[in-house]
């Protein structure tokens, strides 16, 4: 509905319910932002200052309205419970991110009422735009002044009241969350020695009395050591991320922090407010950074980009080190990689087969699904602790290391070691491929070539070899398959990383080592030494054992919703080309059905590894907070390299 000044005027009723004055209020606000421009109206004044200053010019000219304009909003707010506004606005009733997730999808479904008590739930009506903050605070002193005509039959302790009272609520909540053991125990301990969380109560007692006095004598001391201990609790809280980040990081404990240095600074804002000698620009200040966090908490976007780019740090920052551990640097590294790779690929071979004789034996899709990914978790993980390795793991644990490299690219020296870096990092992953390859194909040809001179027949026979050849083909689905596969294996990293900081966060390496039940159970010794396993194998456990099953399930789960999707990994594609081969003998290799599986399978190495190097790179930068700005000179640094020095990109120099 549209409303003019006139009709707002007319509709003001001091004597109306609480809703009905509630919603004329809310009408009014949007009046101040919707109503067309004057075209009187200055060139660059926001339009809301422009109507709010017509207003006052007709309430100063029509006394009758604006008595009737100052009865509503001084019935409001004696109706109304301001505490919560002061207190509450921006804060979460809980301590837990996903209760605030939930509360804040919540205010973003469900419409809101004006028949409520609670001042908090009114401001978000009054204050709905995001624009408010910046006409407030464009509001100047004469107009400030004016503003007054509108509280003057609301009593001018009353705000006092109401704030003093918020501001008790406050530091009630800073004084619980920084005695609970959560955050305390990672606090500094020098920052504690004064406990400054057990005497914010005390000392915010010694001011309201102080406050509440005539004369004021004793307020200015009282106020400076209570600003004293709120910075004091400050800087013991903003201890925590940094303990976070060496044992562990809890996106709760995040959250809990930002709500206790929140909390801290509202303080700090509520008291320059009662303390103040002219209070009004302390209080339009307060109400707009009030607006602004109404609208910062309606977003589920900032929720989780402010709260998870900590544990996306940490989780890049483990993949990083295990990353180190792929790139390969000079020739004996090289070699080294080459047999790791070739180990790989033995077992591999023994997982192509064990892969068909799963496909035998006719299970549903679920259950077919199931063992092929233990299938595929049983084989990683005999890989990781024989210490070898498989190909397409490397891309997502070397993309957090490579990100690393790129924090110096602004200097030559930065720019020439991140170059250098991209070139370890290629020749390790073309190195970790070859292994692979060269391994897994003729292993595979030989056991087959093998079974049929003994057995008469191959170990995988022209059926299964025959649907290899349709299924591998380059013109199908199967490079749409492998980048589907790029990002499983991404996923497999995130998820060993989130498994190592949630292991190191609750400390079970320490309590293998020392709780007392395993170490009579183990021994002293043994029970350390199966710590240390522990903590050294928990990341890559998690990331073998997550990828195999989500190599077998996936698919099998996508197929419920009616979702074709497959994996194409390229050592399993490449046993599986060669177990045709056995079945249907040498002459299909002059066709184009097996040219067209060679050429998919390239395919497929490339996007395997692309798709995720991408998304772990991605990741990678932006929990950094890496921005790439000069592109194309580090893009011209490796071209000139190509140039140079091809062959570093395949072979280590001498």
């Amino acid at each position: 509905m549209s409303w003019d000044l006139t009709a707002l005027l007319n509709a003001a009723d001091p004597q109306a319910v609480l809703a009905e004055r509630n919603l004329w209020l809310v009408r009014l606000l949007e009046w101040l932002r919707h109503a067309p421009r004057e075209p009187s109206a200055a060139a660059g004044t926001p339009l809301p200052l422009v109507r709010l200053k017509h207003l006052l010019n007709v309430l100063e000219r029509h006394p009758e309205h604006a008595g009737k304009f100052a009865d509503v909003i001084a019935g409001v707010w004696n109706d109304v419970d301001a505490v919560s506004l002061f207190a509450e606005v921006g804060f979460a009733p809980r301590m837990a991110l996903w209760h605030e997730f939930l509360g804040r999808l919540r205010r973003r479904v469900l419409p809101a009422t004006t028949d409520t008590r609670d001042l908090a739930a009114l401001f978000e009506l009054l204050f709905g735009d995001e624009q408010d903050e910046g006409w407030m605070a464009a509001i100047d002193d004469e107009l400030l002044a004016r503003l007054s005509l509108l509280f003057a039959a609301a009593p001018d302790e009353g705000w006092r009241v109401e704030m003093r009272a918020a501001v008790t609520v406050l530091v009630s909540h800073v004084h619980a969350a920084g005695l609970a053991g959560a955050l305390r125990v990672r606090m500094d301990a020098l920052l504690l020695q004064d406990r400054p969380f057990h005497q914010l109560p005390a000392a915010w007692e010694a001011v309201e009395r102080a406050l509440a006095q005539p004369g004021g004598e004793a307020l200015s001391p009282a106020l400076q050591y209570l600003r004293a201990l709120l910075d004091r609790c400050r800087a013991a809280a903003l201890t925590v991320p940094e303990h976070l980040e060496a044992h562990g990081v809890s996106v709760d404990l995040m959250f809990s922090v930002e709500q206790l240095t929140a909390r801290l600074d509202r303080i700090e804002a509520l008291l320059s407010c009662l303390v103040s000698a002219a209070p009004q620009r302390e209080l339009l200040r307060l109400v707009a950074g009030l607006v602004r966090v109404v609208h910062e908490r309606r977003s589920l976007r900032t929720l989780f980009a402010r709260h998870y780019s900590l544990l996306a740090r940490k989780v890049a920052e483990r993949s990083a080190e295990t990353g180190e551990h792929y790139i390969t640097r000079n020739r004996a590294e090289y070699r080294d990689m080459l047999a790791r790779a070739a180990g790989g690929g033995a077992v591999i071979a023994g997982t192509t087969f064990a892969k068909f004789f799963i496909g035998l034996l006719g299970f549903t899709a679920f259950w077919g699904g199931f063992w092929a990914g233990v299938n595929y978790a049983l084989s990683f993980v005999l890989i990781h602790l024989l210490h070898w390795t498989v190909a397409t793991k490397q891309p997502a644990m070397t993309a957090p290391a490579l990100a690393d490299k790129l924090q110096g690219v602004d200097r030559d020296d930065g720019l020439e070691g991140f170059v250098d870096e991209v070139t370890h990092l290629t020749r390790s992953q073309v190195a970790g491929i070859l292994g692979n390859l060269a391994i897994v194909a003729p292993l595979v040809l030989g056991v087959q070539l093998l079974c049929q001179a003994l057995f008469g027949l191959p170990l995988v026979g022209p059926h299964e070899a025959e649907y290899v050849l349709h299924s591998l083909d380059l013109l199908g689905p199967s490079l749409l398959f492998a980048a589907f596969t790029g990002t499983l294996l991404f996923s497999a990293s995130l998820i060993a990383g989130w498994v190592e900081n949630w292991f190191v966060f609750h400390r079970l390496d320490s309590a293998i080592a020392w709780n007392p039940g395993i170490v009579s159970m183990l021994g002293r010794a043994r029970a350390q030494r199966w710590s240390h396993w522990w903590r050294a194998n928990i990341s890559g456990l998690a990331a073998n054992i997550s990828l195999g099953l989500m190599l077998g399930l996936v698919p099998a789960l996508l197929g419920f919703f009616g979702l074709g999707v497959e994996v194409r990994h390229v050592t399993l594609s490449t046993g599986q080309l060669a177990a045709a081969v056995g079945a249907l003998g040498w002459p299909v290799m002059a066709t184009w059905a097996f040219w067209s599986c060679v050429l998919a399978i390239a395919g497929i190495g490339l996007l395997n590894v692309g798709v995720s190097f991408f998304c772990a790179f991605k990741v990678a930068l932006r929990s950094r907070g890496v921005r790439l700005a000069d592109r194309q000179r580090v893009y011209a640094a490796i071209r000139q390299r190509l140039r140079r020095a091809p062959l570093s990109f395949l072979v280590p120099p001498k």
